[in-house]
């Protein structure tokens, strides 16, 4: 294990029937191969010593003779190579043959019993072979990590031996199969491996037999798939005669944290007559030069890459927004909302949700009073913008403007106003906070907030300004999601109007406009100079809250995921930025108004994320220094 990751392979050899010599041959090459490329376990398919089609030659004695000293072999083999194999054979014993799973390590092997023969349709595997006794065991040390067997019709009852294995400590489950070919059973197959690996929290392996294997009635094709915790990280080409094996490195750091958090797990285990002793949750040598295989760390974890799947989220926040507004609305009779509209992306998509959530309301859409509060930092573009935006969808426009409010008060505190300090920021933010609060009182409405996640992560708000409201309905929103999701009202916009101010609004830097612009009004104060890059500070957010992981592993993530964007002192840097600054604007947090949870990163401090506002961040900040970029 290395970094937390822990190097598998599910391996497809091509089978000769009955042909044991030859059949070992094709498994050494492969795990020679695989161990050569930092594999550390990998999976063959079911009874891939003889071929899984031997049918009623599994009873010549011939067979399994040179079936075990095919076994013998591979094991004396491992005495020499690093890496773990699950292989399959037949193995006479107490009387009767059994279908096994074996896995061979160090130069020696632990046996496990096939649990359920299906004798059905087109198997007759009792025939053969006996079960395995209720009382087997088939959780092993690999590596580090804790590994567990079942083979092929275990995984497919109602009850797979995966499920007690993984309550028995097993963090990965390997799957010897051979599973012939019928409409529809392949999609039908890898979903229960990916369904399997999220329910026991664990990565699960999975290895069907395929080329060589009797075509007399049935036809195999090689399946291989390598998923966790409900992702698929690998599958292979079955059709692809060349493809022998595929590769990923599993996180096993993430999968332990995720079952210490998920206490529901540790109380099924109890239940189920389990106690676990897991290892720790941190992995603490780390190799920077080491390079993950078989996995993707995407640089935008809140964003899904594959543009269908995003536009399915994007539809899925919305409509979890849109209900939520609607209920707290229908809760409080109400039917006034009033909106800070800056012209930016995030006051944007808080206007589209109500927008969407009066139409649903069958409210009228002039009950929603968008506000422009134009200041000492507004440009022309973001001005034009939230007007325009406003008039596009037919809500009630208000226009104050703050200057002359704020000079006001700079005289009353006795600020220099040429001063452009976080005094002369502070003073429109609260300013503009106390206009829509007053004109919501006197409309008998409620103020919809419009901060998102990623701010509430940095504190980059005024704490009772832009901090607060009467309901937050960004505020489970990471700042790289709320571009995509203004682009999917774009996309669905009424009018091509509506559409093109959308489109400017996302192609806006993205600035808070307290700092006036510059001498050709152009935006001065871009929010990315001052804390940040957003895709960074998500980045970090993501692995922080979602998996516990520390500085190192996130450096080290951040450092795969960026390569060619960010270098490694930039990725240092922000990376403190981000925990100082985490640390010490939790108290921003704690006093936050409600808002919808759309993810699994949450920072409400009424539910996912409870946090000490004096906590300390010397020990993190200290792991940072540390690092070399």
């Amino acid at each position: 294990m290395t970094n937390g990751f822990i190097r598998i392979a599910a391996a497809t050899p091509s089978v000769k029937v009955a042909d044991t010599e030859s059949n070992v041959a094709s498994i050494l090459e492969i795990a020679g191969d695989l161990d050569s490329k930092g594999v550390e376990i990998a999976v063959f398919p079911e009874l891939c010593v003889t071929g899984y089609t031997c049918a009623d030659l599994f009873h010549n004695a011939t067979l399994l003779r040179k079936a075990k000293e095919g076994v013998d072999r591979i094991v004396a083999w491992s005495s020499s190579h690093g890496i773990h194999l699950v292989i399959g054979a037949p193995v006479a014993m107490d009387g009767s043959i059994a279908n096994c799973g074996i896995f061979v390590h160090d130069g020696n092997m632990d046996l496990v019993v096939k649990s359920y023969l299906p004798n059905y349709n087109e198997f007759y595997e009792r025939r053969w072979f006996a079960p395995a006794p209720e009382s087997q065991t088939a959780v092993f040390e690999s590596h580090g990590a804790k590994i567990g067997i079942e083979i092929c019709e275990d995984l497919w009852v109602p009850a797979p031996p995966s499920s007690s294995l993984a309550l028995q400590g097993a963090e990965i489950i390997f799957n010897l199969s051979a599973s012939d070919d019928t409409i529809g059973k392949y999609s039908y197959t890898r979903n229960l491996v990916i369904q399997q690996s999220a329910r026991c929290i664990s990565a699960y392996a999975y290895s069907s037999a395929g080329i060589g294997e009797s075509s007399t009635d049935l036809v195999f094709s090689p399946k291989a798939f390598i998923a966790e915790n409900g992702t698929l990280l690998q599958a292979n080409n079955r059709w692809d005669a060349d493809c022998k094996h595929i590769i990923a490195d599993v996180d096993i750091e993430a999968l332990r944290r995720d079952r210490f958090h998920n206490t529901s797990y540790a109380e099924c285990a109890r239940r189920n007559g389990f106690s676990q002793t897991q290892a720790s949750l941190t992995s603490c040598d780390f190799d920077m030069s080491y390079s993950l295989t078989g996995r993707k760390t995407d640089p935008r974890p809140f964003v899904p890459a594959d543009d269908a799947m995003r536009d399915e989220r994007c539809t899925e926040i919305v409509n979890i927004q849109t209900s939520a507004l609607a209920t707290r609305l229908s809760a409080i009779h109400c039917s006034k909302l009033v909106v800070g509209i800056s012209g930016g992306l995030d006051s944007t998509l808080a206007l589209l949700v109500a927008v969407r959530t009066f139409d649903s309301l069958k409210l009228d859409r002039k009950g929603i009073i968008g506000v422009t509060m134009p200041g000492f930092g507004t440009t022309d573009r973001t001005y034009d913008n939230a007007i325009a935006l406003m008039r596009q969808l037919y809500v009630t426009i208000r226009e104050v403007p703050i200057a002359a409010a704020v000079t006001q008060h700079f005289a009353d505190i006795q600020h220099d106003p040429a001063v452009h300090d976080v005094t002369y920021e502070n003073c429109q933010a609260r300013e503009r906070t106390q206009i829509i609060m007053d004109i919501a009182n006197a409309e008998g409405g409620i103020v919809l907030g419009t901060g998102d996640l990623s701010e509430l992560a940095l504190g980059w708000a005024t704490y009772n300004g832009d901090h607060m409201s009467m309901y937050g309905i960004n505020s489970g929103v990471p700042k790289t999601l709320v571009r995509y999701l203004v682009d999917w009202f774009a996309v669905r916009a009424d009018t091509p109007e509506l559409k093109s101010t959308l489109k400017d609004i996302i192609a806006t830097p993205i600035s808070p406009e307290l700092i006036p612009a510059d001498e050709q009004g152009n935006i001065k104060q871009k929010t990315e100079d001052l804390v940040g890059p957003y895709d960074l500070h998500d980045f970090f957010l993501y692995y922080t809250l979602r998996f516990g992981f520390s500085p190192t592993k996130i450096y080290y993530l951040a450092k795969t995921a960026f390569a060619g964007t960010f270098d490694s002192g930039t990725i240092l840097k922000w990376l403190r930025v981000f925990f100082r600054r985490f640390f010490a604007q939790q108290f921003k947090r704690s006093c936050l108004p409600d808002g919808p949870k759309v993810g699994s990163v949450c920072l409400s401090p009424r539910g996912d994320w409870r946090m000490p506002s004096d906590a300390s961040s010397a020990i993190w900040l200290s792991e940072i220094d540390n690092l070399k970029p």
